[in-house]
């Protein structure tokens, strides 16, 4: 099967409202128009993979079995609107705490992981986040990148876009640039 192209969605602030060291799946919140946005990825043939940075895991926060749990919570969430995810990878680290990792975002061991795991074409892929870590990935690649200007992208615009990145109200706005493109090249 030949490689396929994914959507690198950060989680927090992303996807899920940013509650900030979310480990009880009882606080996990859509953001508003997600689920549709991932449904759209879903119908477009794309893969939907969430790769998330969690260093509450590292902090003591949470466990990595209270992660597992929202990670489960999401994937129900989702799947309310018809929506699923090809994917999860997370990086429980914290590199003053444990020492640098190269799963960390803005580290591509988790892309590269994906990739070989679920047949994805990373220089045919997307990725969207609310910060820069999301999205710098995207170029060692070849992808290209989207800053969502919920969670925290409000204040990462300007360097965003002096970065090169696009930016992009949200995850519904930034899956339609991406299928408006896609369309436009195939056609």
């Amino acid at each position: 099967m030949d490689p396929r192209p994914a959507v690198f969605l950060d989680r927090d602030g992303t996807i899920l409202e940013d509650r900030g060291y979310l480990g009880d799946p009882a606080g996990a919140r859509l953001l508003p128009g997600a689920a549709p946005a991932v449904a759209r990825i879903n119908a477009a043939g794309l893969a939907a993979i969430v790769v998330t940075n969690q260093s509450g895991i590292a902090r003591g926060f949470y466990t990595e079995q209270d992660y597992r749990q929202v990670e489960r919570r999401l994937e129900e969430l989702l799947a309310k609107s018809g929506a699923r995810l090809d994917g999860q990878y997370f990086c429980p680290h914290l590199p003053e705490i444990t020492g640098p990792c190269e799963c960390r975002k803005p580290g591509g061991l988790l892309f590269r992981q994906a990739a070989r795991d679920l047949g994805i074409d990373l220089g045919a892929s997307w990725w969207i986040g609310d910060k820069l870590s999301d999205l710098e990935p995207s170029i060692p690649y070849g992808g290209r990148a989207i800053l969502v200007e919920t969670g925290e992208g409000r204040e990462h615009v300007t360097q965003a876009r002096g970065a090169g990145f696009r930016v992009a109200q949200d995850l519904a706005a930034a899956v339609e640039a991406i299928l408006s493109e896609r369309s436009r090249t195939k056609g």
